[in-house]
């Protein structure tokens, strides 16, 4: 499988956006909306450079990873920590970073009364880091990272007025929804591992395709 060392930049570029807008605090308030779509375009345009190189190869080489490190080693499980971009995760990438900008973009001018605007602007780009790291994810515990940062940035978004009971009273449902999602995940990854002996796609499904054989 070919290496590329461009796919961590998806999602590092708004996580390391959405932090620093949440550390400058009043600092960013003048400029913090504009590097977040900047940010959330950039990281288009990286997807649509990988998109191109996709294409300029065979079907069967047109998948790329990009290992960062291993993060767990216990016994027989190990999980690194890897990204995984092949013809189904492009279509998502360039989903989430397309219409994710294009959500920036409106919000410019939506979010232009709010003085709060800049912590808004660090959610969406840390959603989109969440989003990408879920599709992108080599493995269903990397997936399941993922997840958990998508829950979390849904309720930060869906209660950011949250002085206003119905949108605080929203993000709570949302909160619950996510935590019965994510116990439902968390077991079915328990017992994949219980009977692979494995938690990447790539070992599963060589361990399905030779009991099949």
């Amino acid at each position: 499988m070919n290496q590329s060392q461009n796919l961590v930049y998806l999602i590092a570029l708004p996580l390391f956006s959405s932090a620093l807008l949440m550390l400058l605090g009043r600092k960013a308030d003048k400029w913090g909306h504009i590097l977040a779509t900047s940010v959330s375009a950039g990281a288009f345009g990286v997807g649509l450079m990988e998109f191109f190189a996709m294409l300029g190869r065979s079907e069967e080489m047109r998948p790329v990873t990009q290992k960062l490190f291993t993060w767990i080693s216990v016994g027989n499980l190990q999980v690194d920590a890897s990204l995984l971009l092949d013809q189904l995760s492009i279509a998502f990438v360039l989903l989430i970073t397309g219409v994710g900008t294009l959500i920036h973009i409106y919000s410019i001018a939506y979010m232009s009364h709010d003085r709060d605007r800049r912590r808004f602007f660090a959610y969406l780009n840390f959603f989109i880091a969440a989003m990408l790291l879920l599709v992108l994810g080599d493995s269903y515990l990397n997936l399941y990272v993922g997840w958990e940062g998508v829950g979390l940035a849904s309720y930060l978004l869906i209660g950011f007025w949250n002085q206003k009971p119905e949108y605080a009273t929203a993000a709570k449902k949302a909160f619950v929804a996510n935590r019965v999602g994510d116990f439902g995940l968390s077991i079915a990854i328990m017992i994949a591992f219980a009977n692979f002996g494995n938690v990447s796609f790539h070992g599963i499904e060589e361990k399905v395709s030779g009991a099949n054989e």
